[in-house]
C-alpha cells in the first residue's frame, strides 16, 4: 500500500470526497442506524453543500488517499474544533474525519495520513487538539490512546433520530508522538 498517494483535496475534488465521505461511513457504520436515519445523516453530512463549504473553508484542510489508478480509497478533515466540552478555545484543532475502506485499512497508510493530518494541524504552533470517536469503536480509542489522546468527556451525536453515546479525546498541546 505504499504506491497509494496522500494528497490535499482542493474544491475541484468536492464531489469525490462527498462520496469517499458516504462510503466509507456507510461501510464503518450503517448496520448501527435504521436506513432513513442513515439516509438523512449522509444527505446533511457528507452531501455537497458540506462538502463544498468545507474545501472552501480556510481553516480548515481535507486529504485525498488515492491508487495511483485515480480511485479514493480514504479521507481526512481537519480544523477548528466544535466539540462540546468547556475547555474547547478558539485556538483548538480537531481532527474531524479520518477514514479509509476496510480493504486498505492495516497496511500503513493510515499512518501516513495521520501524519499528514497532524503536521497541518500543529503547523501553526502547538495547540490542545480534539477528537471525537462513538463510544464502542475501541480500536480507534487505542490507536487515538496510542498518540497521547485521552478521553476528557462524553456527548450525543445525531445521525437522524438516532444519537449515538461519543467520547471527547483530547491530547495537550506540545506533546509530541
Amino acid at each position: 500500500m505504499s504506491d497509494l498517494i496522500i494528497r490535499r483535496a482542493t474544491p475541484a475534488d468536492a464531489q469525490a470526497l462527498s462520496t469517499i465521505g458516504a462510503r466509507t461511513f456507510t461501510e464503518t457504520f450503517a448496520h448501527l442506524y435504521p436506513p432513513e436515519d442513515l439516509a438523512a445523516f449522509l444527505a446533511t453530512a457528507y452531501g455537497m453543500e458540506r462538502t463544498v463549504a468545507d474545501l472552501n473553508d480556510p481553516a480548515k484542510a481535507a486529504w485525498l488517499v488515492e491508487t495511483p489508478a485515480g480511485e479514493i480509497v480514504g479521507h481526512g478533515l481537519a480544523g477548528p474544533c466544535h466539540l462540546p466540552h468547556p475547555d474547547v478555545t478558539p485556538d483548538c484543532g480537531e481532527l474531524e474525519r479520518f477514514y479509509l475502506l476496510k480493504a486498505y485499512q492495516n497496511g500503513g497508510v493510515g499512518g501516513r495520513l495521520w501524519r499528514e493530518i497532524m503536521a497541518w494541524l500543529e503547523a501553526p504552533g502547538p495547540r490542545d487538539l480534539w477528537i471525537g470517536v462513538w463510544s464502542e469503536n475501541h480500536g480507534a480509542q487505542r490507536f487515538y490512546g496510542r498518540q497521547g489522546f485521552e478521553k476528557v468527556g462524553e456527548y450525543g451525536f445525531q445521525v437522524g433520530s438516532t444519537v449515538d453515546h461519543e467520547f471527547i479525546l483530547k491530547r495537550p498541546k506540545g506533546q509530541v508522538f
